[in-house]
């Protein structure tokens, strides 16, 4: 195994057809915007170019949100990513992640079985990606424990493990905010979603600051298992200076 630095992001395991790497927030998986700024797509390939020139590829395996950092797999050849892919569908991969919440959860440990629909489909909204749990909505489940509760200026915190049984887009973020926990620095499915339509207007301003604390949502891709013969069993991310609170 050869680890290799890079300055957008930390690798922290590699082997001849895979590489798992610590995204940071807010770089972003997937280019989507061709004059937009790199992406972790990118940064990666400028990493494998040797391989990549003798026939590899990167294909990413499990996707984040930009404002959400922590783990990262991506396979280096077609066979590795068609293998991880089938047990991504399969749910031989697991995903936990680490979330700073406003607010003290009464409970120790709880799972959330809460539909979730796109919020044009059941109301008006004009924020075409916001989610919300609706009772017509996809089946989406979420395991969640306390870590740690604690206080901030006055105001109550707490840190929560999240685990989802499903995938829907935004599925912790909405179920946190369904639960009266907003994610900290979350400004779509934070205390005020007026903050994302802002944000996109204005940029990060001391306005935001204030109400948001963090310009990115606390949310950690902290661990990812792998129930595959052959493969290391997890890979972890240890959390962002901006938790340590």
């Amino acid at each position: 195994m050869s680890i290799r630095n890079n300055a957008t992001f930390t690798v922290i395991d590699e082997a001849e057809g895979y590489i798992v790497v610590n995204k940071p927030a807010p770089l972003q998986i997937h280019p989507g915007d061709p004059k937009g700024p790199p992406t972790l797509w990118h940064r990666v390939c400028d990493l494998l170019s040797y391989e990549i020139v003798n026939g590899g590829q990167v294909s990413i395996i499990n996707r984040l949100d930009r404002e959400t950092s922590g783990v990262v797999l991506i396979a280096k050849n077609h066979e590795l990513a068609r293998l991880f892919g089938m047990a991504m569908q399969e749910r031989r991969i697991h995903k936990t992640y680490t979330a700073l919440v406003h607010g003290w959860p009464e409970w120790e440990e709880l799972t959330l079985d809460a539909p979730i629909a796109n919020a044009r489909d059941v109301q008006p909204s004009n924020i075409w990606v916001k989610q919300v749990v609706h009772s017509e909505g996809t089946p989406c489940l979420t395991a969640f424990r306390t870590l740690r509760r604690f206080e901030r200026g006055g105001e109550k915190h707490a840190l929560i493990e999240a685990r989802p049984e499903t995938g829907r887009m935004h599925q912790i973020r909405v179920h946190l905010h369904h639960l009266g926990l907003p994610i900290v620095g979350d400004k779509l499915y934070g205390r005020n979603d007026r903050c994302y339509l802002e944000f996109i207007e204005t940029g990060w301003t001391e306005s935001l600051e204030k109400r948001l604390i963090l310009p990115r949502q606390a949310l950690h891709s902290s661990r990812l298992e792998l129930n595959l013969e052959g493969f290391p069993a997890a890979w972890e991310a240890p959390l962002p200076e901006e938790f340590d609170w």
